[in-house]
């Protein structure tokens, strides 16, 4: 055991010297989209859905962005024994730390995140979303939104002109400065509620809006996203609803009770969209 820890630590300090917190991802700078990943813990029952935030990550990749990952350095609503379903009432924990768990710890704190440095922000689903990023899990239509959950949405929103653009030549002759994207935002799953609440009139899908005998159990989420001043778009699990006014791309994720293979590819098609936008 003392050999397993001193390997452990010996990693950990090598990984601090070469990889800081606020690091972007990838093993070496190269032109793309600047994406901010803003996650709301670890685990589907009281963080993100550690399935869809690496779904993103490995669309994000492929697709030759930079990734730089956020949260709120706030305490966790509950912490939940996902061998049971059930929470454990003696425990608590952050969301800043647990979030750090999925991204090998290159992670900053969500009160840094400005839309002038980023050309769009991802929002993976889980039960996070609506324990932590707000209380839509106890409060419904009558949620609140962290305050910083709220900023950036606003600030990725109303970003109108031109703060960066998605690709540079090779001789880096383009600057980032005064070029031709301005920020989109994307959410996955139950995040679309984020988007729901704080941008009136948004257009965000979850899936279907009947449960189908059980394919689509939280198909009543629609009815809320409605209650909420939103338009709710019917789309397949595969498939990515785009709002081009508003710049918001949102896909059902695990909404949808299916195979995993389906998931991952409605999440490819809105990074892949997301990633269009920022072109433009």
């Amino acid at each position: 055991m003392a050999a397993v820890r001193a390997l452990g630590a010996s990693r950990l300090r090598a990984a601090s010297a070469f990889a800081p917190r606020a690091a972007f991802h990838g093993s070496a700078p190269r032109p793309g989209a600047r994406v901010a990943l803003v996650l709301s813990g670890c685990g589907v029952y009281d963080g993100t859905e550690l399935q869809e935030a690496a779904a993103v990550l490995v669309h994000l990749s492929r697709g030759g962005a930079e990734v730089q990952t956020f949260a709120p350095d706030i305490p966790q609503m509950h912490v939940v024994d996902h061998t049971k379903g059930q929470p454990s009432e003696s425990e608590s924990r952050n969301v800043l730390t647990e979030s750090a768990r999925i991204t090998r710890g290159k992670i900053t704190d969500l009160a840094r995140l400005s839309a002038a440095n980023h050309d769009a922000a991802i929002f993976p689903g889980g039960f996070g979303a609506a324990k932590n990023l707000s209380t839509f899990a106890v409060d419904g239509k009558d949620c609140r939104v962290h305050e910083d959950v709220e900023r950036v949405l606003k600030e990725f929103h109303k970003a109108g002109k031109p703060i960066g653009r998605s690709h540079e030549t090779a001789s880096g002759a383009l600057s980032r400065e005064g070029s031709l994207s301005s920020p989109a935002l994307c959410l996955c799953c139950i995040a679309s509620v984020l988007a729901a609440k704080v941008l009136h009139g948004v257009e965000v899908t979850v899936g279907h809006e009947q449960e189908e005998g059980g394919r689509w159990p939280y198909a009543g989420t629609a009815e809320a996203i409605k209650a909420l001043g939103a338009k709710h778009c019917v789309k397949e699990v595969t498939e990515a609803h785009v709002d081009k006014k508003n710049k918001v791309v949102t896909t059902p994720a695990f909404m949808c009770e299916t195979e995993l293979h389906h998931v991952h590819d409605g999440i490819g098609a809105m990074v892949k969209k997301v990633l269009e936008l920022c072109a433009k």
